[in-house]
C-alpha cells in the first residue's frame, strides 16, 4: 500500500490532505495550551482561596486557631496549597513536553512538506515541458509533410504542362525534393522527441512521483505517530502528579482524624476559666422585724465598704457573690408621687431593694464582667500593665506569656552583647579592622537594655507569684527593683480599685481592696525604715553616663560626677549612692564605675 502507486494522479488532493493534517496538529497544540492556562488559573484560584482563609498574623483570629479542629483546617489549607502546586506542575510539564515540542515539530513538518511538494511540482513542470516539445515537433512534422505533398503535386502539375519551360519544371522538382527532405527531418525529430517523452513520462509516473509521494506518506505517518505520542504524554503528565495529589488528600484525612474534641473542650476551659469559686447560698433575710431588715440591708450594701466581712453565706465569703449582687449601686431617685416608703431615709420595700434571683442569674449568664475604671482607661488607649482587669486564671496566663516574651528579648539582647564583645576582641587583636572604642557605646546601650528587661521581668514575675499564691504581696526588695516602673502605676491601680468598689457591675471583690491595703501597709513599713541612721559610705563611684532619676527611689547623676557608694549591687542591677547627707538613691550599676574602699567595707 503506497501512495506513489495507488494515488499517482492525486497530487492536489494529497496536498490538501497534508495541509489538513498540519492544521489538526496545530489545533491539538492550541487545545493543550488552553488546558495549561486552565490549570494555571485553577492553581491560582486555589492558592488565593487558601490564602484568603489563612489566619492573619498577630491577630485575634490567629489565637483562635489553637483548637485541633482549627489546626486541621489550617492543615487542609496548606494541603490545598500543595494541591494547587501540582496543577502548576501539570501546566509546566504540558507546556515543556507537549506544546514546545509539537510547535517545533510543526515547523519542521511544514518545511518538509514544502520541500516534497516543491519536488513534485518540479517533476510536473518537467513532464509538461517534454509534452510541449513533443506537441511542437509533432505539429512541425505534420506541417512539413503537408508542405511536401503540396510541393510534389505542384511539381507533377508543372511536369505535365507542355507550356511550362524546362527550367520551371526543374525548379518545381527541386522544391519538392527540399520539402520531402524537411518532412523526413521533422519525422526524425518527432520520433526522437517522442521516445524521449515516453522515457520521461515513464520515469515520472513510475519513479519520481512514487518516490515523492512515498516521502509525503512517511511524513504524514510520522505526524500521526507524533500526535499519538503527545496524547500519551498528555495522560502521563496527569498520572505523574496523582500520587502527590493522593498524599495531599491523605494529609487532609490525617488532619481530620487528628481532631480531638476533648482537647478542644479543655482549651476552652483554659481560655475562659476565671478562677473564681461559684457563689454560695444566699441567706434568708427576715423582713418581719425592722431591726433585722435594717441590719441585713446594711450588710448587703455597706459591709464591703466598711471592710467588715462579718456576714457569711454557706461558708463562702460575701466577696464571692459578685456575679449576682450589684454592689454599692445608689438607689434611684424617688418619683414625684412617691409613697412614704420610697423616701431615702425611710425603709424601702423588698421589691425595690432586690431583684428576682432568676433575673440576676440570666444577667450573669449573658453579660461579661466589666470594670468601669479600666473601660475608661481603654478609651484613652491604655491597658493595665499587670492585667488586673482579667480574672485570676486569665491574668496568670497573660503574665506568664509576658514573662516568656521578656525572657526571649533578654536572650536576644545577650546574644547581641556577646557578638559585640567578640567583635571588640577582634578589633583589639587587629586594630586595622576597626576601633574597639567605637563599640563601647553600643555595648553599654545593650547592657542597659538587658538591665531594663531584667527589671521588667522581675516585676512581672512578682505579679505572677502573687497570682499563683507564692507571694501574697510584693516585698520591699521587689518594689525597689521595679521602682523604675511602679512609681507611675500605683495611683492608677488604687483609683481603679476604688472605682471597682463603686461600679454597679464590678467584677472583683474585697480581695483587690485587701491587696491595696497591704500595699499601704508596706509603704508605711518603708517609712519606718526611712527614719533610721544613714548608711556609711563603702566606696566611691564615677558616673559613666548621665542618668535622670525621674522615678521614686532613684537619683539623677551627670556624666563624670563622683559620688559615694553606700550599698553595692545585690544582683538586681541597682547600686545605692549618696551625693550628700540629704540626697541618696539608686542608679543602674551599668551607669557607674564603682571603686569600693576595702577598709571602710570591712569596718
Amino acid at each position: 500500500m503506497s501512495w506513489g502507486t495507488e494515488l499517482w494522479d492525486q497530487f492536489d488532493n494529497l496536498e490538501k490532505h497534508t495541509q489538513w493534517g498540519i492544521d489538526i496538529l496545530e489545533k491539538y497544540i492550541k487545545f493543550v495550551k488552553e488546558r495549561t492556562e486552565i490549570e494555571l488559573s485553577y492553581a491560582k484560584q486555589l492558592r488565593n482561596l487558601s490564602k484568603k482563609y489563612q489566619p492573619k498574623k498577630n491577630s485575634k483570629e490567629e489565637e483562635e486557631y489553637k483548637y485541633t479542629s482549627c489546626k486541621a483546617f489550617i492543615s487542609t489549607l496548606n494541603e490545598m496549597n500543595d494541591y494547587a502546586g501540582q496543577h502548576e506542575v501539570i501546566s509546566e510539564n504540558m507546556a515543556s513536553q507537549i506544546i514546545v515540542d509539537l510547535a517545533r515539530y510543526v515547523q519542521e513538518l511544514k518545511q518538509e512538506r514544502k520541500s516534497n511538494f516543491h519536488d513534485g511540482r518540479k517533476a510536473q513542470q518537467h513532464i509538461e515541458t517534454c509534452w510541449k516539445q513533443l506537441e511542437s515537433s509533432k505539429r512541425r512534422f505534420e506541417r512539413d509533410c503537408k508542405e511536401a505533398d503540396r510541393a510534389q503535386q505542384y511539381f507533377e502539375k508543372m511536369d505535365a504542362d507542355i507550356n511550362v519551360t524546362k527550367a520551371d519544371v526543374e525548379k518545381a522538382r527541386q522544391q519538392a525534393q527540399i520539402r520531402h527532405q524537411m518532412a523526413e527531418d521533422s519525422k526524425a525529430d518527432y520520433s526522437s522527441i517522442l521516445q524521449k517523452f515516453n522515457h520521461e513520462q515513464h520515469e515520472y509516473y513510475h519513479t519520481h512521483i512514487p518516490n515523492i509521494f512515498q516521502k509525503i506518506q512517511e511524513m504524514e505517518e510520522r505526524r500521526i505517530v507524533r500526535m499519538g505520542e503527545s496524547m500519551k504524554t498528555y495522560a502521563e503528565v496527569d498520572r505523574q502528579v496523582i500520587p502527590i495529589i493522593g498524599k495531599c488528600l491523605d494529609g487532609i484525612v490525617k488532619a481530620a482524624e487528628s481532631i480531638d474534641q476533648k482537647n478542644d473542650s479543655q482549651l476552652v476551659i483554659e481560655a475562659y476559666k476565671s478562677g473564681f469559686e461559684p457563689p454560695g447560698d444566699i441567706e434568708f433575710e427576715d423582713y418581719t422585724q425592722p431591726m433585722k431588715r435594717t441590719v441585713s440591708d446594711n450588710s448587703l450594701s455597706n459591709s464591703r465598704g466598711e471592710g467588715k466581712p462579718d456576714l457569711k453565706f454557706g461558708g463562702k465569703s460575701k466577696g464571692k457573690l459578685w456575679p449576682f449582687i450589684k454592689k454599692n449601686k445608689p438607689p434611684p431617685p424617688p418619683p414625684a408621687s412617691a409613697s412614704p416608703s420610697a423616701v431615702p431615709n425611710g425603709p424601702q420595700s423588698p421589691k425595690q431593694q432586690k431583684e428576682p434571683l432568676s433575673h440576676r442569674f440570666n444577667e450573669f449568664m449573658t453579660s461579661k464582667p466589666k470594670i468601669h475604671c479600666f473601660r475608661s482607661l481603654k478609651r484613652g488607649g491604655a491597658t493595665p500593665e499587670d492585667f488586673s482587669n482579667l480574672p485570676p486564671e486569665q491574668r496568670r496566663k497573660k503574665l506568664q506569656q509576658k514573662v516568656d516574651e521578656l525572657n526571649k528579648e533578654i536572650q536576644k539582647e545577650m546574644d547581641q552583647r556577646d557578638a559585640i564583645t567578640k567583635m571588640k576582641d577582634v578589633y583589639l587583636k587587629n586594630p586595622q579592622m576597626g576601633d574597639p572604642a567605637s563599640l563601647d557605646h553600643k555595648l553599654a546601650e545593650v547592657s542597659q537594655n538587658i538591665e531594663k528587661l531584667r527589671l521588667e521581668t522581675q516585676k512581672f514575675e512578682a505579679w505572677l507569684a502573687e497570682v499563683e499564691g507564692r507571694l501574697p504581696a510584693r516585698n520591699e526588695q521587689a518594689r525597689r527593683q521595679s521602682g523604675l516602673y511602679d512609681s507611675q502605676n500605683p495611683p492608677t491601680v488604687n483609683n481603679c480599685a476604688q472605682d471597682r468598689e463603686s461600679s454597679p457591675d464590678g467584677s472583683y471583690t474585697e480581695e483587690q481592696s485587701q491587696e491595696s491595703e497591704v500595699k499601704v501597709l508596706a509603704t508605711d513599713f518603708d517609712d519606718e525604715f526611712d527614719d533610721e541612721e544613714p548608711l556609711p559610705a563603702i566606696g566611691t563611684c564615677k558616673a559613666l553616663y548621665t542618668f535622670e532619676g525621674q522615678n521614686e527611689g532613684t537619683i539623677s547623676v551627670v556624666e563624670g560626677e563622683t559620688l559615694y557608694v553606700i550599698e553595692e549591687d545585690k544582683g538586681d542591677g541597682w547600686t545605692r549612692i549618696r551625693r550628700n547627707e540629704d540626697e541618696e538613691g539608686y542608679v543602674p550599676t551599668s551607669y557607674v564605675e564603682v571603686c569600693l574602699d576595702k577598709n571602710a567595707k570591712d569596718s
